[in-house]
């Protein structure tokens, strides 16, 4: 592993450049020729240099800030793990730096690297899809690391989360308990926990010698979306008797659509989404969903963050579990 504590003399020396050019790099990229700049990166990524933005923080002191890193500010399921993190970090005097990557694992890596440069204490991720690279300055870092939202797969160092495969399955059985048989699983972004939801949907309709129908979009959940999604589904499958969606608003556009349409719910066609967000039993006729401890993933992430700061032993992986809603709608 090699060092990222070097300092600006060290990488010119290496680039065979003089200090004042790294300087320039570093404060913008463009400052320098194209040759510099290739020079300096490289030598930046071979020894997985993290430059030091608060330079008034002394080295191997504590900064008291956690980063966080979220898929998107659009997706209004993690405001309630936000509001988990803050709940134990400001009453431990930590300040949190919050960016977001937009499902983008190669922005992910560049917004690590841009916290890792504020020398923060440790750092929680709420995707378990990372580039080599990533992992690579992480390990280099040397701060504690959770992952949350699943509990499947080897951790980088600690997850809290669920296990979103068994969720699905279990929402997957509760439409054939109900009497479902041509069920549809409404996907949104494609990401891990998408397709882990997928793996469970499959996997309890395998048991009974069927398939389901997929959407996946690739595109962030909404109620519009959900809409469209429905639609699309009714044109090319109109035998499909129940629709299960990876998020609630999803669920709450099948279900407007529905209504819209006529449809009884959940005679001709049962619903369900995952989360238990708000939106969906804000209506009359309540959405069917898994519901996810959010809040309670966030605090636990961060006190174990903090106990590993604290030089305590905390647990690998932390499952906190989930509950099954039946609504109205199943």
């Amino acid at each position: 592993m090699k060092n990222n504590r070097m300092t600006l003399q060290d990488i010119a020396n290496l680039a065979g450049l003089n200090k004042m050019t790294v300087s320039r790099y570093l404060r913008d990229p463009n400052q320098v020729s194209a040759r510099s700049r290739e020079l300096i990166s490289k030598i930046m990524e071979e020894n997985n240099y993290i430059p030091n933005r608060a330079p008034e923080i002394l080295l191997n002191a504590r900064s008291k800030t956690i980063g966080v890193l979220i898929p998107s500010f659009r997706n209004q399921i993690f405001a309630d793990v936000l509001a988990g993190i803050e709940s134990v970090t400001s009453a431990h005097q930590y300040q949190t730096l919050i960016a977001n990557y937009e499902y983008d694992p190669d922005r992910e890596e560049r917004e690590v690297l841009n916290l890792l440069s504020y020398n923060i204490d440790g750092l929680i991720l709420t995707g378990r899809q990372h580039t080599d690279r990533m992992v690579q300055y992480l390990r280099a870092s040397g701060i504690p690391v959770a992952e949350l939202m699943d509990v499947s797969g080897q951790p980088l160092d600690i997850q809290v989360g669920f296990d979103n495969e068994k969720a699905a399955w279990e929402m997957t059985t509760a439409f054939l308990d109900s009497g479902k048989r041509q069920i549809a699983f409404f996907g949104s972004m494609d990401d891990p926990r998408d397709l882990s939801r997928y793996r469970g949907t499959q996997n309890a309709l395998a048991a009974h010698g069927l398939e389901p129908y997929h959407l996946a979009p690739k595109t962030i959940s909404s109620v519009s979306l959900g809409r469209q999604m429905f639609q699309q589904m009714r044109q090319q499958r109109p035998d499909i008797d129940a629709v299960f969606c990876t998020n609630d608003d999803l669920a709450v556009g099948v279900l407007l659509e529905c209504q819209a349409q006529n449809i009884s719910v959940p005679g001709e066609l049962a619903i369900a989404g995952f989360h238990g967000l708000e939106i969906g039993r804000a209506r009359l006729q309540k959405v069917a969903s898994v519901v996810t401890p959010r809040f309670e993933i966030g605090q636990v992430a961060s006190e174990l963050l903090l106990k590993r700061l604290a030089g305590k032993d905390v647990p690998e992986s932390v499952n906190v579990g989930y509950q099954i809603y039946y609504g109205d709608t199943l």
